[in-house]
């Protein structure tokens, strides 16, 4: 078991904290109509998946996502403001304001980004395990991917690359037991998706708790130890949406006792009971982190809302043609 600090789970609580306030806020300007786009997609109830993975690499690795990005982007450490900024459609976002809720991406960071294609992410990680490998550099990838992704010919295509030339990645399904609407079990033959890795000669890799930030930590380390000297490993975190797939679905809202059930084992609660069963003295520090991610998400939305808009040469910037 890793021995985490009392600094370090801190860290961790407030990171998850701070998704969460910016996924609310951030629900509540869509029907506002300040962020626009057809689509946004939450994170809220999964923070622990990100948080806890997240915390497990180095600086030098990569990061990966699918369009559910704005909690792995503020895990990874982006500016909440450019992410607010980049939802608004502005040009201080983290991709000039022509990118939008599912396309943020930090180069600084080794954050290479929300993909709108379901599985888009997948090759383009491989793709960074094969430059990896080939410049012989110690890092790994950290692909997150969705339950409903795992049926796609990218996963295939990538899974088996990634097994026939060892390629440190690490491929993280996020199984929030939907794919959009619908259920594993009425989509996947095989509904333990971790179990998918023999197909490829990859290492399967645990079936973990998604709801506890530090187990996915504990595993995610073990993971990525693995993948800078073997290559690849498939993992699995179960975890649970507390929205629809996107704004337009309200089909979730009928789903009472599973959302019951799950909001019993929300991250951030379980976390924060630990800390205090912990650490006696510890409840006012969390109260001040709670209040800090307030702020810091009504910092990020005086940002968006002051920011310029991106102009016509912003427009013709990064056309290679």
């Amino acid at each position: 078991m890793v021995d985490l600090g009392k600094d370090q789970l801190i860290e961790m609580y407030y990171e998850m904290v701070l998704i969460r306030h910016f996924e609310e806020r951030a629900k509540e300007l869509y029907h506002e109509k300040k962020i626009g786009g057809a689509y946004l997609h939450l994170y809220n109830g999964q923070e622990a998946t990100g948080v806890g993975a997240i915390r497990a690499l180095r600086a030098e690795d990569h990061v990966i996502t699918a369009y559910r990005d704005h909690g792995i982007a503020i895990a990874r450490g982006v500016d909440p403001n450019r992410i607010m900024a980049e939802m608004y459609g502005k040009r201080t976002g983290v991709s000039g304001g022509k990118g939008g809720s599912m396309h943020l991406a930090d180069r600084s960071l080794n954050f290479w980004g929300g993909y709108a294609i379901v599985g888009g992410q997948l090759p383009i990680a491989a793709g960074i395990g094969l430059k990896i490998k080939y410049n012989e550099e110690d890092a790994v990838v950290l692909c997150f991917v969705g339950d409903g992704a795992t049926n796609n010919g990218y996963f295939h295509e990538s899974l088996n690359l990634a097994g026939v030339w060892k390629l440190p990645v690490i491929w993280l399904i996020e199984n929030n037991l939907y794919g959009m609407g619908t259920k594993v079990e009425d989509s996947s033959g095989q509904t333990e998706l971790v179990k998918r890795a023999v197909a490829y000669g990859i290492l399967q890799g645990p079936r973990v708790d998604g709801q506890d930030v530090i187990k996915v930590h504990e595993a995610t380390l073990e993971a990525a130890e693995y993948a800078r000297k073997h290559g690849s490993v498939l993992m699995e975190a179960l975890t649970y949406r507390y929205e629809g797939h996107g704004m337009s679905d309200r089909a979730f809202i009928n789903r009472t006792e599973e959302l019951a059930h799950w909001h019993e084992l929300d991250p951030i609660p379980r976390l924060r009971d630990m800390l205090c069963e912990k650490y006696k003295d510890i409840g006012p520090a969390l109260e001040k982190l709670d209040k800090k991610a307030v702020d810091v998400v009504a910092a990020a939305e005086e940002f968006a809302e002051k920011s310029p808009i991106p102009t016509y040469d912003d427009l013709m910037n990064h056309v290679y043609v």
